[in-house]
C-alpha cells in the first residue's frame, strides 16, 4: 500500500470522526433536549460521513486494487491524485465547516463558501478520474 492510498484512507477515517461527533451532538440534543436538529447541521454531517468519509475510502482503496500503468503509459501521473486529494479535503471540509456555520450564521459570503466548496468537490472528482 503506497503513500497516497494510506493518505486517501486515513483521512476518510478523519472525517468519519468528524461525522461521528457531529451526530452523537445531533442524537444528544434531539432525545435529551427535543431540539430537532437544523437541516444545515444534517447537511454537513452527511457531507461528512457520506462524502468525507465514504468518498476518500472509495477512492483510496481503487488506487490501491487498480493495477499500477505500465511505465510507458503517460495518462497516469501522481502528481495528478495528489492534486485530486488536496481539491478534495479542502473542498470537503470548508463545505462541512461552512454548512455547520450556516446553523447559526446565514450571510452571502457562507453561502458563497459552501457553493464553492461545493464545486471544488466536483472538480476534484473530475480532475481523479480524468
Amino acid at each position: 500500500m503506497f503513500t497516497m492510498v494510506r493518505r486517501f484512507i486515513k483521512t476518510g477515517l478523519g472525517f468519519l470522526g468528524l461525522g461521528l461527533l457531529l451526530g452523537a451532538y445531533l442524537l444528544i440534543r434531539r432525545e435529551l433536549e427535543g431540539v430537532f436538529p437544523d437541516r444545515y447541521l444534517v447537511s454537513a454531517h452527511v457531507h461528512a460521513v457520506g462524502v468525507g468519509f465514504m468518498m476518500f475510502m472509495i477512492l483510496g482503496v481503487a488506487l490501491w486494487l487498480f493495477p499500477k500503468p505500465a511505465k510507458e503509459d503517460t495518462r497516469y501521473q501522481p502528481a495528478r491524485i495528489e492534486a485530486a486529494y488536496w481539491i478534495l479535503v479542502i473542498a470537503t471540509a470548508v463545505r462541512v465547516l461552512s454548512e455547520a456555520a450556516r446553523a447559526s450564521v446565514d450571510t452571502t459570503w457562507l453561502r458563497a463558501m459552501v457553493l464553492a466548496a461545493g464545486l471544488g468537490q466536483i472538480v476534484g472528482l473530475a480532475v481523479y478520474f480524468y
